[in-house]
C-alpha cells in the first residue's frame, strides 16, 4: 500500500461492507434495497450516484427493454457457440457475445448519444420544431461532405421503420423528458431525406442513446448500458439453448458444407 492510500485510503460512495453489515450508495443493502429497490433504479443509482425520479426510470427501463434482445443477432450466436465449445464456462459464453457488442450491434447507442451530444456542444438550442430542422439539416450535410454516416439512421430489418424508437419517443414526451439529443434525433428523422435523396429509419440503438443522453447518464459508459441490457438478453440465449439447442446445427451447417478453393495469397489493398 503506498503511503498516500494509507493516509487517505479509497473513497467510494458505493458498496462497503463491515463485520454487521453492508452499505450500498449509503444505504442498508438487506433493509433499505433488497426488495425495495428494482434493479433498472439501482443500475441507474449506481452510475449517477442519485435517485431517479420516476419517469427517468420509466424511460431508462425501457432502454433497457428495448436493447435486450433482437433474435439471432452475432452476439446472440456466438454466445450459444461459445457454450457448445465450453458447456463448463457460462461467463465465457456471455462475454463471448458481450464482446461483439460494436459499431455494428450495440456500440450504435454510444455513437449516436455522443454524436448528438457533439452537435449540440458547439451549436445554440433551438427554440421550436423550425430550428430543430434547420440544425438537423446542417448536421446530416456536413456528415455527407465529410463521407461519414449518421449513427443511428438505418437499420438492416426494419427498413419501413423501428417499432422501438416511436415507442421510445411516446414514452419520453409522457414523462417530460423529450429533451434536446431526443429532439436533433427526431429532426434528423425529418430532414435527411433532402440531404441523402432517401428515406431511412431511425433505429432503436440510436434512440436510446439519445435518450440516454437527455437522462444525462456519463457519454462514456452509454455502451455499458446496451450491454448491460443484451446480458439479459444472453443469458435467455443460453436458457433457450437448453431447452432448444441450434448451436451444434449451425456449427455442422457451416462444418459440413465448406467449400475448398485455392489460395489467394494477400496483397494488401491492391
Amino acid at each position: 500500500m503506498t503511503e498516500s492510500a494509507a493516509v487517505n485510503g479509497y473513497p467510494t460512495a458505493l458498496g462497503a461492507s463491515s463485520r454487521e453489515s453492508i452499505t450500498l450508495l449509503g444505504e442498508d443493502l438487506a433493509a433499505d434495497v433488497m426488495g425495495t429497490v428494482g434493479f433498472g433504479e439501482l443500475a441507474f443509482r449506481l452510475a449517477t450516484q442519485r435517485r431517479p425520479e420516476p419517469g427517468e426510470t420509466r424511460l431508462f427501463e425501457a432502454v433497457l427493454a428495448a436493447l435486450a434482445d433482437h433474435g439471432f443477432t452475432p452476439t446472440a450466436m456466438v454466445t450459444r457457440l461459445t457454450y457448445l465449445s465450453a458447456p463448463d464456462s457460462v461467463q465465457g459464453a456471455l462475454a463471448a457475445g458481450l464482446l461483439g457488442g460494436g459499431s455494428r450491434f450495440l456500440g450504435v447507442t454510444e455513437d449516436c448519444g455522443r454524436f448528438l451530444n457533439d452537435v449540440l456542444r458547439d451549436a445554440e438550442r433551438p427554440v421550436d420544431d423550425e430550428g430543430w430542422d434547420a440544425l438537423a439539416l446542417t448536421t446530416v450535410r456536413a456528415r455527407r461532405e465529410s463521407g461519414e454516416l449518421v449513427p443511428g439512421l438505418g437499420h438492416h430489418v426494419h427498413k419501413d421503420g423501428d417499432p422501438r424508437t416511436p415507442r421510445l419517443f411516446e414514452i419520453a414526451r409522457e414523462e417530460g423528458l423529450f429533451g434536446p439529443h431526443l429532439r436533433l434525433f427526431e429532426a434528423i428523422g425529418r430532414m435527411h431525406p433532402q440531404v441523402l435523396g432517401k428515406t431511412l429509419p431511425l433505429n432503436g440503438a440510436g434512440v436510446c442513446g439519445a435518450a440516454l443522453a437527455d437522462l444525462d447518464l456519463p457519454l462514456p459508459l452509454l455502451r455499458g448500458f446496451a450491454l448491460l441490457a443484451r446480458t439479459a438478453g444472453l443469458v435467455g440465449q443460453l436458457a433457450e439453448e437448453l431447452r432448444r439447442p441450434v448451436a451444434d446445427d449451425i456449427f455442422r451447417s457451416v462444418d459440413l458444407n465448406n467449400v475448398p478453393v485455392d489460395p489467394e495469397p494477400y496483397h494488401g489493398d491492391r
